[in-house]
């Protein structure tokens, strides 16, 4: 039971870092958009890398809500692998949006940071409420 305790209030805080960090990017998603284009660009460059960045971080949005969905009802909250998926791959996205921001990294990678990190432990999520919904399973 003390992993239980520990690891439900953990959780929820690193996905909500990830949450605060991602609304931040959205904010300062200049620099990284020029990041990604070369010294001399055209502004429908500009556009169409702005667009690209505003997708991803729309998309890491909608996880988001996947995600929070499954732990706030229950389903997932007191699951011991996903809330240790959860933990990790969230406190990592932490740490690496935090350097994508203050270093500049391009936009692509911001593509690698949301597949490892946002969409694999929202896929496992999913799969958890097919089973608890759609199967009629209790949850691991």
């Amino acid at each position: 039971m003390p992993l239980v305790n520990g690891l439900v209030p953990s959780r929820f805080l690193t996905l909500t870092a990830h949450l605060v960090i991602v609304i931040t990017l959205f904010w300062s998603r200049e620099n990284n958009v020029r990041a990604s284009l070369p010294l001399q660009f055209t502004q429908e460059a500009y556009v169409k890398q702005d667009t690209e960045m505003v997708v991803a971080l729309s998309v890491t949005l909608g996880l988001f809500a996947v995600e929070l969905a499954g732990f706030l009802s229950g389903v997932s909250m007191f699951n011991h692998l996903q809330g240790l998926l959860s933990l990790a791959a969230h406190s990592s996205a932490s740490v690496s949006l935090s350097f994508f921001i203050t270093e500049r990294w391009e936009t692509v990678t911001y593509w690698y940071i949301m597949a490892f990190c946002s969409a694999l432990p929202a896929a496992v999520e999913v799969l958890l409420f097919i089973s608890v919904f759609g199967l009629k399973k209790k949850p691991l």
